[in-house]
């Protein structure tokens, strides 16, 4: 198991075709096997994502609608559109 990873700030060189090395705790803490990052631009700094898998099946049945069971899906319709609005 990887241990915690420190935070803090670290100066690093870029070679001259714009690549760095990336801190090898924070590689094999957050980015693991698939070594694919999201590379997000914004003016003035870059922001490097981990990709990963998501498992939706983690999220079934954790939706609390505030009802006890749906009798009139029309209804239960406007309601939840009467809420959001």
């Amino acid at each position: 198991m990887v241990g915690i990873l420190e935070t803090g700030v670290e100066i690093k060189k870029v070679d001259i075709q714009g690549r760095l090395i990336l801190p090898a705790d924070w590689r094999e803490a957050e980015i693991g096997e698939s070594r694919e990052l999201y590379v997000i631009k914004r003016k003035g700094y870059l922001k490097l994502v981990p990709k990963r898998r998501v498992d939706l099946t983690e999220f079934f049945d954790k939706v609390d609608l505030g009802v006890d069971s749906i009798g009139n899906w029309s209804e239960f319709e406007k309601r939840i559109s009467e809420e959001t609005t």
